[in-house]
C-alpha cells in the first residue's frame, strides 16, 4: 500500500482536493490518501511546514508527502522532489522545506523537470501527482528532474537571542484550532538560555511567570469546581511539539475567544522572554 499525504491551502469548499484525490487514485493502484490539512491560511507556508515537520515522522517510511502551498512555476519557485529521513517530500522551493527540515539540507534534491511534457496551470494535480505516481512505481527521481545542492532557506523565522543571552524575542508562527498561540521558542532554547533562571513572558498585554507542563496542571482540581477559576485561565505550556504555547484553558473562539482573541495575537506578533540576571 502506498502512502500519500496531502497538506494544502485549497480549503474544503471548491474542487480542488477531491480532483487531486482523484488524480491519485488514478495514478497509483493501491494508495491510501491522507490529508493532513487543507486548511492552510493561503501561501501561508510557515504554518504549512509546523504541521507538517510535526506529523510526518508518524508516517511510515517511504510515505510520500504533496505540499500544495504557493506551488505555481516560475523562476523563483522552482517544483522540487526530495527524499529526506527516509521519506519523500514534492512540493515547491519557497522555504518551506528549510522549515520542515529544521535548516538541514538533504542530500537528495532534483529539481523536478517534466513541465514540457505536461502543460499545466494547477501542479499539485498534474506534475505533483505525476512525481508521485513515479516513486510509487519505484521510479527513480533522476529520471523526472536534475540533481541539485541546496534548497531556499529561510531563517527570519527563528527566534533572536539578545547580546546579554537575557531575552529571547520570538513571535507567532501559527494559531490552532482551539486559537491556542504557537510560538517559535522552543523548549530547548528556552532551557539553553534560560538556564533555570526566573523569567517573564511578554505578549502584547499578558504576562506568564510560569510555564506549565500541560492545561489540566494550571487548575487545583483538590477545590470544589465553583472555585477553580477555571474561566479565562491563562496559560503557557511546551506543547507536544515542544513550542512555547499559549493558551487558555477550555478556550472556545466561536463563543467565550481564545488566546488569539483575548490577548490580541496574530501571526507574526511578538512574544517575548526576558531571564532575571545571573
Amino acid at each position: 500500500m502506498i502512502i500519500v499525504t496531502l497538506t494544502t491551502d485549497f480549503g474544503n469548499k471548491d474542487y480542488f482536493v477531491s480532483a487531486v484525490k482523484a488524480a491519485l487514485i488514478s495514478e497509483i493502484k493501491k494508495v491510501n490518501i491522507i490529508s493532513i490539512s487543507h486548511e492552510i491560511n493561503p501561501y501561508n507556508i510557515t504554518e504549512a511546514s509546523y504541521i507538517l515537520k510535526n506529523s510526518y515522522k508518524l508516517f511510515p517510511k517511504g510515505t510520500i508527502h504533496i505540499i500544495g502551498v504557493d506551488s505555481e512555476l516560475n523562476e523563483e519557485n522552482k517544483h522540487l522532489a526530495i527524499y529526506y529521513d527516509e521519506h519523500y517530500f514534492i512540493g515547491s522551493d519557497n522555504g518551506v522545506f528549510s522549515l520542515v527540515f529544521d535548516g538541514k539540507t538533504p542530500k537528495n534534491i532534483f529539481e523536478i523537470n517534466i513541465h514540457d511534457k505536461i502543460i499545466s496551470s494547477f501542479p499539485v494535480l498534474e506534475v505533483f501527482v505525476n512525481v508521485a505516481g513515479h516513486i510509487s512505481r519505484n521510479g527513480k527521481l533522476e529520471i523526472i528532474g536534475k540533481k541539485i545542492d541546496s534548497i531556499l532557506q529561510l531563517t527570519n523565522l527563528n527566534p533572536v537571542i539578545s547580546s546579554r543571552m537575557n531575552k529571547i524575542l520570538g513571535s507567532v508562527i501559527y494559531i490552532d484550532n482551539y486559537g491556542n498561540v504557537i510560538t517559535n521558542i522552543t523548549k530547548k532554547i528556552f532551557n539553553d538560555i534560560g538556564k533555570s533562571r526566573n523569567f517573564t513572558v511578554i505578549a502584547r498585554s499578558v504576562k506568564f511567570n510560569k510555564i506549565y507542563k500541560n492545561y489540566s496542571e494550571a487548575i487545583d482540581f483538590k477545590l470544589p469546581k465553583e472555585r477553580r477559576n477555571e474561566d479565562g485561565k491563562k496559560i503557557a505550556i511546551f506543547n507536544t511539539a515542544g513550542y512555547l504555547e499559549l493558551a487558555i484553558y477550555k478556550s472556545n473562539p466561536s463563543t467565550v475567544g481564545s488566546a488569539s482573541s483575548l490577548f490580541g495575537l496574530d501571526y507574526r506578533d511578538s512574544v517575548t522572554i526576558i531571564f532575571d540576571e545571573i
